[in-house]
């Protein structure tokens, strides 16, 4: 198996490929041809040494997929639009270009992200600790409580994915999403990037981000069980600040789980992942799709050839 350091995510409709150095976006524009954009990326990690260390190097890895994230899906949106006649820029944008220039994107960015991540814990930590309080006074055990609470915060998790599965727009990002495994799983297999080859693949991958959300929710159950307050403040501030840790250790876990591809423990406890994967965010991809991913991945491997 080749040695790849490459991972990526689905944007509108398209992939971002990211190795060590490089990221590259490929999109299909309206047009239907491809267009790829191949960047630098400077990780925070090679300028501070201490965020290499376990844990901390997972919390680093998170926040900046994020602010990537973001990014790729901002300018992916923006690249297969731009062609629209119609569509014009808002007041607001213009004003804020007026302003800022090229720093006010930055700052819509910066917004955006703040906003998904309030939303996020607000959703998937904040509420489920509320609706278990619902529980207290049937049951009294705090290890009990946070087992509910974990309970719950799954439920809404799987409710959330289910709903957010049935938009269109949301369907053909998982066929990108698709693509997006595949292509890497043919890379780690050391098959040469065809259509052909590429579709023989699992759309499936121990360390997509879907399996990461997934062992966060795992984790959080474990990492809370060690706080036994019952002051609603305090539990609701110990969920906000334990979310870096629980990030890094849930990054832990993939990253051994990817390292150890013949491991059966590995496998067994990246199941619930790979379900998750199967049942709601991966659908398989055509052959367009899979040409996309295949061009982001040759995109990064113009500048970081795998190792054999």
């Amino acid at each position: 198996m080749a040695k790849v350091n490459i991972g990526g995510q689905a944007v509108i409709e398209g992939v971002m490929m990211k190795g060590r150095g490089v990221y590259a976006v490929s999109v299909r524009k309206s047009d239907g041809t491809i267009t790829t954009d191949i960047k630098k990326s400077t990780s925070i990690m090679d300028q501070i040494k201490l965020l290499r260390w376990p844990i901390l190097r997972g919390v680093a890895v998170f926040i900046e997929s994020l602010v990537l994230g973001v990014k790729t899906l901002t300018f992916s949106a923006e690249l297969y639009g731009e062609e629209d006649p119609e569509e014009k820029p808002s007041a607001f944008e213009i004003w804020l270009e007026n302003k800022l220039g090229e720093k006010g994107e930055k700052i819509i960015m910066g917004i955006t992200m703040a906003i998904s991540f309030i939303f996020a814990i607000a959703l998937f930590m904040v509420l489920p600790m509320l609706i278990s309080r619902l529980f207290k006074q049937y049951v009294t055990s705090s290890f009990a409580q946070n087992i509910i609470e974990g309970a719950i915060r799954i439920l809404i998790f799987l409710i959330y994915m289910k709903l957010i599965s049935k938009m269109k727009d949301i369907q053909r990002t998982f066929q990108y999403h698709g693509a997006e495994h595949k292509t890497i799983n043919c890379l780690e297999i050391d098959q040469e990037l065809t259509v052909e080859n590429v579709k023989e693949c699992s759309r499936l991958h121990k360390s997509c981000g879907t399996s990461f959300l997934f062992i966060v929710m795992i984790v959080s159950i474990l990492v809370f069980t060690l706080f036994t307050t019952q002051i609603l403040w305090q539990r609701t501030l110990i969920r906000i600040f334990m979310v870096p840790i629980i990030a890094g250790l849930s990054y832990e876990f993939i990253r051994w789980a990817r390292l150890s591809p013949n491991n059966k423990l590995a496998d067994f406890l990246s199941k619930p992942g790979m379900w998750l994967q199967k049942e709601f965010t991966t659908i398989e991809p055509d052959d367009m799709q899979i040409q996309v991913a295949i061009e982001a991945v040759k995109g990064v491997l113009k500048h970081e050839p795998i190792d054999k």
